[in-house]
């Protein structure tokens, strides 16, 4: 640390030990003046001043003398040597190289000629400003002035600290009053009970739920054989009534805590309340016990949901029985679909093939019409698998960057696109997403895919792909494109199973948005449909950051 840092360091410090004292700018008040015109009297001078001197100035906080005030600190005499804090003393001012161009010699101030200045330092070591004492003639002092100028500086210091230390107090005694008041109105308006006892067991202290739960307020003249009977408190069954050595405030006095137990209140003409307590014992200094406080939480509503939630879990357990063997019963049924299904049709598109190799004419148009009812029932058949899987498949949810799942998509789609001449643009990077990666590929190869085939005729296809990081979070993605558009009312229908709306010449199942619907929904996110500027479609979704 340099030295020019120590320096800046310590005049911090200072400044702070200063501005502690809060005198500045304030009234000195008739002990500090009394002190000041003692001092004049002990040097045999006309003039004396308390001076403080802080960041700019010299404050004189009372003079004698003269009309005191505040100057800049580089005219300060004081401020030259007050930080040494030994005493300082000049005969003839004018004669001395350290204070003859000072402005409070040359007569700018004032022509003061004798001067002595006893620093006021704190026991910290810290330099406040100083006791001040001239004259405009010259002048001697003797070893004993100087002694009881040195003195009167310490009493200076001894009015500031206790002037601190009241100040202080004052301000303790108000945030100790404001604590209470505080306190009290917490207690009173808290829906939590509170009860205090003393270390004999007594009861002392209820808040007003506590008053409100038990229709009467703290008696300590209640023998502790006598409490359950008088405040009404049972064991859980509510018909059992707590001994002595079951009742929380106890427990907690004896035993030193007592976390989450629970017991019953019977309040005259009110309905049950099961509550829940915890307190701790009130120790002294020695350790010794002082009382005890608990608060009761009432847990009625809570027991009862409990009660309701055991009753479904139980039956949602037969139902999630019922349901895997569904699950089961449904994966049984896609493979049969895949294999069953899909096998025989390749079959029959393998047979179709080879008999229009071998007619002509009208036989050839009925194997060709054939062919393509085979092949739009393999697309079905493959559609509802995809809209399965996305369903029911697990969800492995790993950092996704979802730029490099829409370059292969780009790549995957690449013949179709250039078949219908679109083009698929991604103006700006794409994020890092919480997902399963299959799934959101099958997701943006639907959508990409469909602006594509269901683009309009009379544009060149335009595709654009977009992500906007939201304020909870969630990223929002967006595929638009400058196709047919989608009208408002169609927009949520879009996404029931087998809905088309018959725009285009594009064929389709109507499968393709709702598996788009499922794996938003499966990964926490949403989706929705919106006009492009200038026409078309967009297909927004949202998904999670993390």
């Amino acid at each position: 640390m340099d030295l020019a840092h120590r320096v800046s360091e310590r005049e911090r410090l200072r400044l702070d030990a200063l501005h502690e004292y809060r005198l500045l700018d304030s009234p000195a008040g008739d002990e500090l003046e009394a002190v000041v015109r003692v001092a004049a009297v002990v040097a045999g001078v006309p003039h004396a001043t308390l001076n403080l001197i802080d960041e700019n100035r010299q404050c004189q906080l009372t003079t004698v003398g003269f009309e005191g005030g505040d100057s800049d600190r580089s005219d300060s005499m004081c401020a030259i040597r007050f930080e040494t804090g030994r005493f300082t003393y000049v005969r003839d001012a004018s004669l001395d190289p350290t204070y003859r161009d000072n402005p409070w010699v040359t007569g700018v101030l004032s022509g003061v000629r004798f001067y002595a200045s006893a620093p006021l330092v704190t026991p910290e070591g810290h330099a406040l400003g100083s006791l001040c004492v001239f004259d405009l003639e010259p002048g001697e002092l003797d070893d004993d002035q100087i002694a009881r100028l040195k003195d009167l500086a310490q009493i200076i210091l001894a009015l500031f600290e206790r002037r601190r230390q009241a100040r202080i107090n004052a301000e303790l005694a108000a945030l100790a009053e404001e604590r209470q008041r505080w306190t009290d109105t917490l207690l009173e308006t808290i829906d939590v009970a509170v009860v205090a006892a003393d270390q004999a067991g007594r009861v002392t202290l209820f808040n007003r739920a506590a008053r409100e739960w038990h229709g009467m307020d703290a008696d300590p003249d209640i023998a502790l054989d006598d409490l359950s009977g008088r405040y009404q408190l049972f064991e859980t069954d509510g018909t059992t009534p707590l001994r002595p050595d079951r009742i929380p405030l106890l427990r907690a006095l004896h035993d030193g805590a007592v976390k989450d137990a629970e017991i019953v209140i019977k309040r005259p003409g009110r309905e049950p309340m099961q509550v829940s307590t915890s307190g701790r014992a009130l120790t002294g200094p020695s350790g010794t016990p002082q009382g005890a406080v608990v608060a009761m939480h009432d847990v009625t509503s809570a027991r009862a949901q409990q009660r309701a939630i055991e009753s479904a879990r139980r039956e949602l357990a037969a139902a999630n029985t019922d349901l895997r063997r569904s699950n089961t019963d449904l994966n049984n049924f896609a493979g049969a679909v895949s294999h069953d299904l899909v096998a025989p049709l390749t079959s029959v598109g393998g047979y179709l093939e080879l008999i229009g190799d071998e007619v002509q004419g009208r036989p050839a148009q009925w194997v060709e019409a054939a062919t393509r009812a085979v092949t739009r029932m393999r697309e079905l058949i493959g559609s509802l698998l995809d809209y399965a899987q996305a369903g029911s498949a697990p969800v492995h949810r790993v950092p996704v960057d979802l730029s490099d799942i829409t370059d292969q998509v780009r790549t995957d789609l690449r013949p179709a696109a250039q078949a219908a001449g679109a083009t698929v643009e991604v103006p700006g990077a794409l994020p890092t997403v919480a997902g399963d990666p299959v799934l959101l590929r099958q997701l943006l190869q639907n959508l990409i895919g469909n602006a594509i085939k269901y683009r309009n005729p009379e544009n060149d296809c335009r595709v654009r792909v977009t992500a906007v990081h939201e304020e909870n979070g969630d990223w929002t993605v967006a595929v638009a494109d400058n196709g047919l558009g989608i009208p408002p009312e169609q927009r949520r229908r879009v996404f029931e199973m087998f809905t088309r709306l018959g725009t285009g010449s594009a064929g389709g199942h109507g499968i393709g948005l709702s598996t788009c619907w499922r794996i938003v929904e499966r990964h926490g996110g949403a989706i929705r449909i919106e006009e492009t500027p200038g026409g078309g479609t967009t297909v927004a979704f949202t998904l999670p950051e993390r």
